[in-house]
């Protein structure tokens, strides 16, 4: 059970940071703004699905590995709020900015009239802090 504990920590975790700071830039330095953003999003998308997946299997091994004090672990706590994060951006965030991006031309009012630049802000916001509560979890000693 460990192993996969490690594999699924590693998968979600690198996933994020790999999609995030190396492919995402890459994908933006050599394709036009419109693929650019359309690959990334699945990219996005798919880390999530991977998040979702993978955090759960984490949450259900700390309580099954230790019980009620599995839950009080700061482990625990930092995946949970890393999938409270993943569910928001993929079931709250990424469908808003889903249909900005169909009506683009009304959602060009900037980054404070609550168009698509406001979204993709808070969107981004997120991930950082997933991603930072990830190295948290990763660096923390069991």
């Amino acid at each position: 059970m460990d192993g996969l504990k490690a594999i699924a920590r590693t998968f979600w975790i690198g996933g994020m940071w790999i999609v995030g700071i190396v492919v995402t830039p890459i994908l933006f330095s050599m394709l036009d703004k419109s693929s650019a953003g359309m690959v990334a999003g699945k990219l996005f998308q798919a880390i999530a699905w991977v998040g979702l997946v993978c955090g759960a299997f984490l949450l259900v091994h700390a309580v099954w590995r230790d019980g009620v004090r599995g839950i009080k672990s700061a482990g625990f706590w930092l995946v949970f709020a890393m999938l409270v994060c993943t569910v928001i951006n993929q079931f709250a965030v990424s469908p808003i900015i889903a249909n900005l991006k169909l009506h683009m031309n009304q959602a060009a009012e900037g980054l404070f009239g609550g168009g698509f630049g406001t979204w993709h802000a808070i969107s981004s916001l997120i991930y950082l802090v997933q991603s930072l509560m990830g190295l948290a979890y990763v660096l923390r000693k069991e």
